[in-house]
């Protein structure tokens, strides 16, 4: 056994009581590095007590200072004779009853962001059953309405490197079987210190970026508008000069037709 006893509340004591690094809290409580960040930040493990490694004889005072003084130092355990020979209990994962009520939220997370994991994968991750799985699949469960999707690591119902580990073999199968993945699959696909050292990659313009493209194509091939700021132009009026003259002919009409009126009287 090389990992304190209760690693996650250990983890909270060195987080508040040391000046260590994520890194070595990380390696000697066995959690991931963004998980203690997550510790410091209040995501993770909320309203966990820390537990004392000193007091509890698992660590001594002088290698915590050892390990401020050089952030490279990785903590040791100290020998623990009535722990040797034990061995990881092997059986379903035990979930306390306080946590239970957010297996559905945890199961909506991974079938979202990671739609290529199996179910086998996620009931061992968070601990559930298939069919409870399968219904929030189908969206059949009593409660699809109010469960909103929040990360198991968050919720302390998995470590972030048994998620990580559950990625990378989801990936290596899907490797396998010769399916072409996009970049935002394998940023899904791949553990979370492997896609932060990913490079930014050229991609394919997306169906957003296709339509504002095709806009802007349908603009430059638009005829420009007409300039309708003459009103004469716009309405296709006759010219001034047709006016006047029919004016005048419609007057001379109407003074020969008085004249013979006057001869008649």
């Amino acid at each position: 056994m090389d990992r304190p006893l209760m690693a996650k509340a250990t983890a909270v004591w060195l987080v508040d009581n040391t000046t260590l690094t994520f890194r070595q809290i990380a390696d000697f409580c066995g959690l991931h590095e963004l998980e203690v960040q997550g510790i410091a930040d209040g995501d993770v493990a909320a309203g966990v007590k820390g537990f004392d490694p000193i007091a509890s004889n698992q660590l001594d005072a002088a290698e915590i200072a050892k390990a401020e003084k050089d952030p490279s130092y990785r903590l040791k355990l100290k020998f623990n004779a009535a722990a040797v020979g034990e061995e990881k209990r092997r059986g379903p994962r035990y979930t306390p009853l306080s946590k239970r009520q957010d297996r559905p939220a945890a199961i909506l997370w991974l079938v979202k962001f990671h739609p290529e994991l199996t179910d086998a994968q996620i009931g061992k991750l968070v601990g559930t059953t298939k069919p409870t799985i399968q219904a929030i699949r189908d969206r059949t469960h009593w409660n699809i309405g109010q469960i909103q999707p929040i990360d198991p690591v968050a919720l302390g119902l998995c470590r972030q490197s048994e998620l990580d580990a559950a990625v990378q073999k989801a990936a290596r199968k899907k490797a396998a079987e010769g399916a072409v993945m996009s970049d935002d699959e394998r940023r899904k696909l791949v553990s979370t210190e492997t896609s932060l050292a990913m490079g930014t990659e050229p991609r394919g313009p997306t169906g957003l970026e296709g339509l504002e493209r095709f806009a802007a194509e349908q603009a430059e091939e638009r005829p420009s508008p007409k300039d309708y700021s003459d009103a004469d132009s716009f309405f296709n009026l006759p010219d001034a000069d047709d006016e006047d003259e029919e004016d005048e002919d419609g007057a001379g009409g109407g003074e020969g037709g008085a004249r013979h009126g006057g001869r008649g009287r």
